[in-house]
């Protein structure tokens, strides 16, 4: 019996100089992604990074493991293909707010709803990077950019939502800031058997600095945001001191000074769909911002499964066939 190899960090980078601005949260993307494959276990050569175009997607050039740069939005059609194509790839995609939600909205959805088990990292810094600091369908209203230079006017996309709406079976959020969260979401979602999403609030220091700095700041993320974890209450605050409960049909902070034991609590079911609703919809500006597993579900067959399935069904009924003969089939001619 072979013994299993042991995996390092080392064993997931490569010689490429990484080439972001200095102090962009892609680095800390990077850097933990690379522990958490290296948690993981699967080695280098059965793991496949496709991006789309972005600050994001430079990722592949980085990873020691296999890559693709496709293009603009379309990596999620890439990657379905890759992992068809060989199943046993551990495949994962990396975009960002503007390649995965715009050009590439269409691409996402279908992606989602087909449930490919594959790995989607969206890196949410609310801005397009690469082309210089125009807004992106995450960029709040009234944000001041080269193309809204009165403020934005359009409503922001939110990823939670869009993905719940395309039937994603697992969903998370994380942040750059804290390398040990992301990668205990990335392992999650690396065991979940179909289409995973994380969006991960990414700072992009140069067109929208700070952007998420109250809940990924160290000195005040624990006040304004809360992590989820499956049958524990819904606790927060740099004192612990703060909780979420039931009121209204909706979800409501609470202080624990006021009388509020943990048993009154809202314990976090990632299978619940009316719960996962509500905790997508709470506004950042009165609420925490849910950071973890918001939903992770395993009712669904994965696309991987059924398309091989039918393949299967079809050679066993009709013979393996061949390109000849599916070529010379039906009317032909000869010019």
């Amino acid at each position: 019996m072979t013994e299993k190899v042991k995996l390092t960090k080392k064993d997931f980078t490569n010689s490429q100089a990484v080439k972001w601005c200095p102090g962009c949260g892609d680095y800390a993307i990077l850097s933990a992604t690379q522990m958490a494959m290296a948690q993981i276990g699967v080695e280098p050569h059965n793991v496949a990074i496709v991006s789309g175009i972005g600050c994001s997607s430079r990722f592949p050039y980085y990873m020691g493991t296999y890559g693709m740069h496709s293009i603009h939005g379309r990596a999620p059609g890439f990657a379905t293909g890759l992992k068809l194509h060989n199943p046993d790839l551990s495949v994962w995609v990396i975009t960002g707010d503007g390649d995965g939600l715009s050009i590439g909205g269409n691409h996402l959805a279908h992606i989602i709803r087909r449930n490919v088990n594959v790995n989607i990292i969206l890196f949410n810094n609310e801005i397009y990077g690469l082309t210089k600091g125009q807004y992106s369908p995450t960029s709040q209203p009234k944000l001041k950019t080269p193309s809204t230079p009165y403020g934005a006017l359009d409503r922001p996309f939110s990823p939670a939502r869009f993905a719940l709406g395309c039937g994603s079976t697992f969903y998370a959020r994380t942040i750059d800031t804290d390398p040990k969260h992301m990668i205990e979401v990335f392992k999650q979602a690396q065991e979940h058997e179909g289409t995973s999403v994380i969006e991960v609030y990414q700072n992009c220091v140069i067109f929208n600095d700070k952007v998420h700095d109250k809940y990924t700041n160290r000195a005040t993320r624990d006040d304004y945001s809360i992590r989820l974890e499956a049958g524990k209450p819904m606790i927060y605050g740099k004192d612990s001191d703060k909780g979420l409960i039931f009121e209204d049909f909706n979800l409501k902070t609470v202080n624990l000074a006021d009388g509020y034991s943990e048993d009154k609590l809202v314990k976090h079911d990632p299978t619940n769909d009316g719960l996962i609703q509500m905790l997508t919809s709470l506004s950042r500006e009165d609420a925490p911002v849910p950071l973890g597993v918001i939903k992770s579900s395993n009712s669904a067959s994965t696309y991987d499964d059924v398309f091989h399935a039918q393949l299967e069904e079809q050679k066993s009924s009709k013979g393996k066939g061949s390109m000849k003969d599916l070529l010379m089939s039906g009317e032909t001619w000869k010019v």
